[in-house]
């Protein structure tokens, strides 16, 4: 129910930065213009299209999962009142959030809001993104050790895990080498060159780091998969960055040429609208699946672990026992559904929603980018947008490198 709130407002979002859908509605609906004039909100409803409107209903939905938040913080049991709240009521719920995202429209001083706003959803975005890089990386390293547990019953594992690392490794190179094949040129492009070869000598360091035995002695399961996990990962930020990079044009035989760019299109418009729209499907598809894969159990239990005790501190607040996903009984899986406790914290969940809306909010309006945003655009290049994911790939290669590190430097903290 949550998610569904979460997703109608971000549709809510789409529309309103889409200067498509506002004219089919302008066309489409009868007395529109009266209605909007009703409502005063001006000329063909002006004042609910935009940046400023996407600001003002993720404000509403920001705060709504903000107050869920903190009324949760310290909840243990799903048998008291606010356990009750948190997992009922979605009609007086549901009527709350849209009184908060229309309580928007309304507030003083909107210049001044809008500004702060921007830079607090800024804020908010990075650290959305953080938390998912973290769960990558711990993702990467569960792989590897449960399919390295597995040798011991069953010599296939090795050819297994010889595979795999084999075919992401081949998958990073071959990025690496479709990216300086279409994304660099003799004459331009200079940054292209550069990210891609700091890129990809980074990958090989903590690829050959994760390998040496200073790191093989105080953790005896690293190895090559999660280093190729987090190359291709990396490779596939690079791509999206240097796809989301304004272009670059270059003067031969008299005309400017665009070099630097895929030529995936065909010059039809409805080839532009097809890219748009799968990749607009593709962006809320990860943005819904990074809130609730980082609201379960065990993701939530992950980011306990002893490499990430720097960071749990400043995010968490409250982490539940230990329970099992599910048990066996008479033949029959039984989930345990909170019987003693809650399985996962009731506060965290709200709080990567609310982080989510403001990535959502900043995603939709192009970051620093805002004034002309508009969702047909939405994969079209901006600065903002290529260094928010260079720097994506730094923050993913540094917390891999740190989990690999901080055993060493730290190693009386990680005895058993």
């Amino acid at each position: 129910m949550y998610a569904l709130f979460f997703m109608l407002v971000t549709v809510t979002c789409v529309i309103m930065m889409s200067p498509t859908v506002e004219t089919a509605m302008r066309e489409h609906i009868p007395f529109f213009t009266e209605m909007c004039n009703k409502l005063n909100a001006g000329e063909n409803c002006s004042t609910l299209v935009g940046y400023s409107a996407v600001y003002k209903v993720c404000f509403g939905m920001a705060c709504f999962f903000f107050f869920f938040f903190v009324f949760t913080i310290h909840v243990r049991t799903s048998t008291g009142c606010r356990a009750a709240v948190h997992n009922g009521f979605w009609f007086f719920k549901f009527v709350a959030l849209l009184a908060c995202c229309a309580g928007g429209f309304f507030l003083p001083n909107q210049e001044k809001f809008l500004e702060v706003w921007r830079y607090v959803g800024a804020a908010g975005g990075f650290l959305f993104i953080i938390i998912q890089l973290m769960l990558l990386v711990q993702f990467a390293h569960r792989w590897n050790q449960n399919w390295s547990s597995g040798v011991k019953y069953n010599k296939i594992w090795y050819a297994a895990l010889a595979l795999v690392t084999l075919v992401l490794f081949s998958v990073a190179v071959g990025a690496l080498v479709f990216m300086i094949v279409f994304y660099t040129d003799p004459e331009a492009c200079f940054l292209n060159k550069l990210f891609l070869g700091v890129n990809g000598g980074l990958c090989l360091v903590v690829s050959l780091l994760a390998i040496s035995p200073c790191i093989q002695t105080f953790q005896p399961t690293s190895g090559l998969l999660q280093s190729a996990i987090i190359s291709v990962y990396v490779m596939y930020l690079t791509f999206s960055a240097l796809a989301s990079k304004p272009v670059e044009m270059v003067e031969r035989n008299g005309k400017n040429v665009t070099v630097c760019v895929f030529p995936y299109k065909s010059g039809l418009q409805s080839d532009t609208n097809i890219v748009t729209g799968v990749g607009t499907v593709i962006l809320f598809g990860c943005i819904l699946y990074s809130c609730l894969i980082s609201t379960t159990k065990r993701s939530s239990t992950a980011l306990q672990k002893k490499y990430y005790s720097f960071l749990k501190r400043m995010i968490f607040l409250y982490f539940p026992e230990d329970y099992d996903d599910e048990k066996t009984a008479g033949g029959q899986n039984v989930k345990y559904d909170e019987r003693d406790g809650t399985i996962y914290s009731y506060c965290y969940f709200h709080f990567v929603f609310f982080l989510g809306s403001l990535y959502v909010m900043m995603t939709v309006t192009n970051w620093f980018h805002y004034e002309n945003a508009k969702i047909e655009r939405l994969l079209e290049g901006s600065w903002s947008v290529f260094w928010i994911k260079m720097a994506s790939c730094w923050v993913c290669l540094f917390l891999y490198m740190w989990t690999l590190v901080v055993p060493m430097l730290f190693p009386k903290r990680f005895q058993a």
